[in-house]
Formats: C-alpha cells, sequence, structure tokens
C-alpha cells in the first residue's frame, strides 16, 4: 500500500487541501454539529444494546449489534484493485464509531441482514445510506466514495456524515450462483426493497442513541442495484429520504434480465466476436460519429445520433473475406439484435412492455478489473455456455441465472429453451417485487425530496436508454414544470458502466445537498476525467448536461469544460 496523505481527519476544516476544502464548503454544516462526546471509545461501545423491532417501519426482527469499536484514521492511498476506477482508491477515513449488527428474519430460514453503520466524531446532522451492486450479499462498508464522486474529493463520512450500508438481506459463498438466495421468499423481499428500509431505520436509531437526536436530512447514493434502489426508496418510501442520486439505475430489472439472456443467445452458433472484430466494430463507430460534435476526440457525444448514423451493415463481410476485418451474418445479426428493443409478450408492472436496445459508443472501452465494453458485459472471452461460466459475458451469467433462480427457480433449467409466456405468473410477481418503473413520484416531490438519475452512454451493462424512459414516464405522469422542481436526468458521454471511457466524475452530493437544504437547483456541473494517482489533475472536463442536451464543441481547448455548450 502506497500511502500518500494522512489528512482528513474529523471535519471539512482540517481537510488540507484547496481542492477538498472547497468540496466541502459547497456542503458547508446547516445544521449546529454534534459531538459524540468527550469519551468517543466509551459512547461507542455504549451503542451495542439491540434495537427493538418496533423501531423498524415494516414487519421485521430485532437487530442485533455485533460489534463497536473506535476506529483510527485511515491515510488515503492508491491499491490495484477494480472493478471501478474509484475503487482503485482508498479514500482518506477519519477516526469514527464502526458499528456493525445483523436484523433477524422473521421466517427462520431466511438469511439475517446484515449492516454497518459508521458515526464521525463530529457530526453534521446528515446521513447517506449507500446501494449495493450486482446481487449483492456483499456488506457495504459505505466507506468509500460515492458513485461518480470526485477522486479529490473527501468521503461523506469525512465531511461529517454518518454512512451505512447493507448487504440487502443474504451472503455470498464460494461455489454457490449469486442468485441462489431467491429461493426463500423473505430474502427476495429483502433484496427487493425491504432491507434498505428497514436498514434505514436501524441506523436512524442508531444515531439517536450516538447522538440525541435523530438526523435532520437522509441522502441515499446508489451505483447499476444501487441506483435501482435509490429509485426505489423514492417510489416505495417516499417520505424517508431527502435527496437520492442514482447512477445508471438497472430499473427495469426484468426486462433486463431477459434482454441480456437475449444477447447472449444471440453470439451462440457463430454470434461470437473476438476482440479484434470489437475493436472493428468501435472504430467504424469513431468513423461514423466522433466528428459529429465538432471534436474528434474519441468521444461520442452525440449519442442518440450516433445510432442512427451507424450501419453494422458495412461491416459485413464480402463474399470470401473472412477474419478479423468484418463481421459474419451471424455476427451482424448478434449486433443488430444488442441494438434493438427486447419486446415482452405481456405487460410488466407499471404496464411496461418493453426494454429498448443498447446504444453506441465505448465498445471497445478498456476494462477496469472485470468491466468495461462488450468483451466485459456481453461477450466475456468465450461463447455463452450453458450451464454459465465464469469466462462469459457478465450480462449472460446474471441474466441466465436470474431466469433460473428468479422465475424458473430450477438451478437445472436450460435457459435455451426459456419463453417468458410459460412463466407469466411468476415474472409478474418478481416484477413487482423488483422493478423500479413506478412514474408516480408525487408523494417523494410533495415532502420536498430531490432526485438526480445520470445515465452512462457507453454502458453495456444495462441500457442506459432505459433510465431516459423512465424520466420521460414521469414527465407524461406529472408534467415538465412538476418534474423540473425535484427531478434532473443527466446523460455522461462515452463513459460505461463502471466510470471510464470519458469525463465522468462530478460534484453530484455537493449539488444535491444544496438542492435539498436551500433550494439551488443544480446548474453548471462539469464531468472531469482523473487518474488515480493523487493529486487527481483532471486529464479533460466536459459539461454535464440535462437531458435531452448534450454537449458539442464550439472554440478554445478542448480539454476544457467552457469550450462546450449543451445543445439539444
Amino acid at each position: 500500500m502506497n500511502v500518500y496523505a494522512p489528512h482528513l481527519r474529523l471535519t471539512c476544516a482540517s481537510v488540507a487541501t484547496a481542492a477538498l476544502l472547497s468540496a466541502c464548503s459547497t456542503t458547508g454544516p446547516a445544521f449546529a454539529p454534534v459531538s459524540l462526546g468527550t469519551d468517543p471509545a466509551a459512547a461507542c461501545a455504549r451503542l451495542g444494546t439491540p434495537i427493538p423491532a418496533s423501531l423498524i417501519g415494516l414487519p421485521s426482527g430485532a437487530a442485533s449489534i455485533d460489534s463497536t469499536r473506535l476506529t483510527q484514521p485511515v491515510a488515503l492511498s492508491v491499491a490495484d484493485r477494480g472493478p471501478t476506477p474509484a475503487a482503485r482508491i482508498t479514500p482518506a477515513t477519519p477516526a469514527h464509531c464502526q458499528v456493525l449488527g445483523r436484523i433477524a428474519p422473521l421466517d427462520p430460514k431466511a438469511p439475517p441482514i446484515l449492516f454497518q453503520v459508521n458515526l464521525p466524531l463530529q457530526w453534521n446532522g446528515r446521513s447517506v445510506q449507500y446501494g449495493g451492486g450486482g446481487f449483492n450479499g456483499t456488506l457495504i462498508n459505505a466507506l468509500g466514495l460515492i458513485p461518480a464522486a470526485r477522486f479529490d474529493q473527501p468521503t461523506p463520512l469525512a465531511q461529517g456524515f454518518v454512512t451505512y450500508g447493507t448487504d440487502s438481506g443474504h451472503q455470498n459463498a464460494p461455489g454457490v450462483p449469486p442468485q441462489a438466495f431467491a429461493a426463500n421468499d423473505e430474502a427476495l423481499v429483502n433484496f427487493a426493497h425491504a432491507s434498505y428500509k428497514k436498514v434505514r431505520d436501524v441506523a436512524v436509531a442508531l444515531m439517536q442513541q450516538a447522538y440525541g437526536r435523530s438526523p435532520a436530512k437522509l441522502y441515499f447514493v446508489g451505483s447499476s442495484e444501487g441506483g435501482r434502489e435509490g429509485l426505489t426508496m423514492a417510489q416505495r418510501y417516499p417520505n424517508d429520504f431527502d435527496g437520492i442520486f442514482s447512477r445508471v439505475p438497472v430499473i427495469n430489472w426484468t426486462a433486463l434480465q431477459f434482454a441480456g439472456t437475449r444477447n447472449g443467445l444471440a453470439t451462440m452458433d457463430g454470434g461470437w466476436m473476438r476482440p479484434a472484430q470489437v475493436q472493428l466494430v468501435h472504430d467504424a463507430v469513431l468513423a461514423s460519429c466522433d466528428a459529429a460534435d465538432g471534436l474528434a476526440d474519441g468521444v461520442v457525444s452525440d449519442f442518440a445520433g450516433c445510432r442512427t448514423r451507424f450501419d453494422v451493415m458495412k461491416l459485413r463481410c464480402a463474399a470470401g473475406q473472412g477474419g478479423d476485418v468484418c463481421l459474419s451474418d451471424a455476427q451482424v445479426r448478434a449486433v443488430q439484435t444488442l441494438h434493438s428493443p427486447y419486446r415482452m409478450p405481456f405487460a410488466l408492472t407499471n404496464g411496461v412492455t418493453e426494454y429498448p436496445g443498447w446504444g453506441v459508443s465505448g465498445e471497445a472501452t478498456p476494462a477496469f478489473g472485470p468491466t468495461g465494453g462488450w468483451n466485459a458485459w456481453w461477450l466475456g472471452t468465450s461463447a455463452p455456455a450453458q450451464p454459465p461460466q465464469p469466462t462469459n459475458g457478465i450480462a449472460w451469467f446474471y441474466g441466465s441465472g436470474a431466469v433460473q433462480h428468479f422465475y424458473a427457480r430450477d438451478p437445472a433449467f436450460d435457459v435455451r429453451n426459456f419463453k417468458p409466456e410459460n412463466f407469466a405468473a411468476r415474472i409478474g410477481q418478481v416484477s413487482a417485487l423488483m422493478d423500479a418503473t413506478d412514474p408516480d413520484l408525487t408523494a417523494f416531490s410533495a415532502r420536498g425530496g430531490k432526485l438526480m438519475l445520470l445515465e452512462n452512454m457507453a454502458d453495456y451493462a444495462q441500457s442506459p436508454y432505459v433510465g431516459i424512459r423512465y424520466y420521460e414516464s414521469v414527465v407524461a405522469r406529472m408534467g415538465q414544470g412538476s418534474v423540473d422542481r425535484f427531478f434532473k436526468l443527466y446523460t455522461a458521454p462515452g463513459v460505461d458502466h463502471v466510470g471510464s471511457g470519458a469525463p465522468a466524475n462530478a460534484d453530484i452530493l455537493p449539488a444535491l445537498v444544496a438542492w435539498v437544504e436551500r433550494g439551488q437547483a443544480p446548474a453548471g456541473l462539469q464531468l472531469f476525467e482523473q487518474p488515480v494517482v493523487p493529486p487527481f489533475a483532471a486529464a479533460r472536463s466536459r459539461p454535464l448536461c440535462e437531458w435531452p442536451l448534450w454537449p458539442r464543441y464550439r472554440a478554445g481547448d478542448a480539454a476544457q469544460a467552457a469550450s462546450f455548450e449543451c445543445i439539444k
């Protein structure tokens, strides 16, 4: 471990660098700070009492505390780990009271819900709940950067927020498919929504014990599955959070599993592509679309227009041609399948009938760990197998496993024979639990909640056009004027699911806090492309445009956001 800076001790006032101080001042204390006490170790130890089920707003067992400890500060360091750029950074962490515990299930056969709550020694009166990822099953410690955060920002905990996370109510085990927990009904409901609500209520009870008062403002941040969780909180529990940031959320969860499985099936029987052929498509997309935004810089900013400009048929092998310089008919059909919508034979919850196709750009985005572009999410290093193999694309591994464990409820089911109409009743049940597609956010808006949604437009884990469709469904339901007062949708061109490929980092949490607490709607936000090595100097920046706008180059330094304008 290479240690770079032992700063960030307790509060923003002690942050050493100007960039971090600026980030802190944006969220400056609107509430009188509260101390954990003159003897933090003793105060931390007193938090070991169980929390009764009566303090949890859903039917539940009680919460027990496994351990409490006063931690020592951790210096900023860089570790060679993934899967995301942000995960390669171990941010500076102040001394705090770490509480580990579990919420007992009602069904004795269901797993407990594990949680971690981090209590700063000097509290700013706010809290941040972190969402999970994938199928969860791993405890989220809520110590890292929030999704899409600039690397030179302090973590919420270092700014004085209480932070907390959960494993969503099941624990992964070696050799066991990550979807196997769905065989237990309570575990599935916990994964769908209940665990996040329950842990939120337990965390509030712990804050009351530790500081003598409830949080003045509560925030939720999440990416991918965690982004779905954030939207689920706005839809199901509109009174529980004041501000929510949802990044690349897997909103239309049920149809995504089927679409991912369909896309994998399309690469069987000759449709699978080698990395050199992926690069061929990637280069062809750039040739068709890169300069359309006024600048040939490797980023397709007019992502929607590129969907009509790029024609995969132009890469079709001519008679007698082959190898990595063209695509076979089966490969062309596979790409067309990826880009086309997946249509359900019946409506899912909230009347949803299809999953939009994926977009173009970022096909050969380099991977951080296991993730990046087609080679990670769609294709893997070998064609899809039954049963799924670790070398297969992530979408196939996730989607086919979900078909087996969530819908067919048969771990040995051959997904090549899957027809949704044969499982309509079960699909309806799971869709009602998992799909965060309810467009009626009236209750969340009415109590002052604010929602920021960010879609990365080179995302192949989920289609970014799902988030766009969801936003448009909310506008259709509530009206543009009403939506503008509480809901912002942003798009990041050229950025993949995990935040690589183009400028991807922004001052999201400060903007969300200012909107919630001071009524200052986000404006002038920028995306930064930063290395993971301090001092994290930005290589280039772009304006973070609200949908349906996208950044077009005007003139000046191409590395500066000021040289671009958001246009429609």
